[in-house]
């Protein structure tokens, strides 16, 4: 009989870092507008519009009348 008991770290899988995957139809001039600031900020195309998105979450209000 074994005299340890063995358990082995689990392995995070791929996503568990805080983000999700989301799919999303854009027009090609809203492309084409990411990726111009993408390019002159040296960051990706996500990262862009994480920040662009996280900016305007900040800002919105709901009319709701």
């Amino acid at each position: 009989m074994e005299k340890n008991i063995k358990i082995t770290k689990k392995v995070p899988k791929k996503g568990d870092d805080g983000y999700k995957i989301v799919s999303v139809r854009m027009k090609d001039e809203t492309i084409e507008a990411l990726d111009s600031v993408s390019s002159k900020t040296n960051r990706s195309r996500n990262e862009v519009i994480n920040i662009l998105l996280e900016s305007a979450l900040k800002i919105v209000s709901i009319d709701e009348t």
